[in-house]
């Protein structure tokens, strides 16, 4: 017996040793070891410069230990990996983002841009993800804030530049239109003054993204009046064309080996439905 279980550990240790030159080599194959992208692909040579708002938990946010982390900074990090690039985070308030990128600042933005066809006359875009728009009130929802008409004449707070600002400013024009009293529309510099001003009765409501306001629920001081408002497609965005080929077909990669779906579901995140992203841009259909 106890031969029979050296000849049986023998054979398991060689077949283990033969085991891991092909696990390298697929790891080599999934994380090239040269940079796919070089300059002027990319703003640094070996470096991917990436801006984000870290203001959006769980998708994106700073940890008590000051560390990146959230669904979309796991994103960039793969993206990144993938391109044989070692990642350069810029954590930058979201109005500074766009000019950044055209100004060449960073390569790519990774915080939720919502795609819009304006956009994408000037910038790169893929559209990798479905968000929507929330409501966030008091636990209880003291003011009973059932249906978007109720926010007329009432205090509501958003981060400013994005596209929930762009959205509640023009669901107030249209109530206003309508003959509604306006809202008293309040924007702050990051969704975490934002909670702040609310918890601080400053305000009567929050606009937020339906992860963040369902984060800040499961927290259980805040909850969701109303959630799934103006849907539409987050994007990564890019300045230069090669290097927007080059993430698409990584994250292309990602969705084929499952990465992108485990990660997505994960983190309960909706994805874009189809077997494949795609680009958008100003010289593309």
């Amino acid at each position: 017996m106890q031969s029979r279980g050296r000849h049986l550990t023998s054979s398991l240790i060689a077949l283990a040793l033969l085991a891991a030159p092909a696990a390298a080599g697929a790891q080599a194959a999934k994380y090239p070891t040269a940079p796919v992208v070089t300059p002027p692909a990319v703003v640094r040579p070996g470096k991917l410069v990436v801006a984000t708002n870290a203001t959006l938990p769980p998708v994106q946010y700073i940890d008590e230990k000051g560390n990146l982390q959230g669904m979309r900074i796991e994103l960039g990090n793969e993206i990144a990996k993938r391109l044989g690039l070692e990642m350069n985070w810029v954590n930058i308030q979201f109005d500074a983002q766009i000019p950044g990128l055209q100004g060449g600042r960073w390569d790519l933005i990774v915080t939720g841009l919502f795609f819009t066809p304006e956009r994408a006359k000037i910038m790169y875009l893929i559209p990798y993800e479905l968000q929507a728009i929330s409501v966030s009130v008091p636990k209880g929802n003291p003011k009973k804030l059932t249906q978007l008409t109720d926010l007329a004449g009432r205090p509501v707070a958003v981060e400013i530049g994005g596209y929930e600002e762009r959205q509640i400013r023009r669901i107030n024009d249209e109530q206003v239109k309508a003959g509604a009293k306006p809202m008293d529309i309040k924007t702050f510099n990051t969704f975490a003054e934002s909670y702040q001003a609310l918890r601080a009765g400053q305000v009567e409501a929050v606009v937020s993204v339906d992860a963040v306001a369902k984060f800040y629920q499961d927290k259980g001081e805040f909850e969701r009046a109303l959630s799934g408002i103006a849907g539409s497609p987050a994007t990564v965005a890019a300045k230069n064309k090669d290097l927007a080929q080059a993430v698409l077909k990584v994250m292309n990669d990602m969705k084929a080996d499952g990465t992108y779906d485990a990660l997505f579901d994960r983190y309960g995140v909706a994805k874009v439905p189809g077997k494949m992203l795609e680009l958008k841009g100003p010289d593309l259909p």
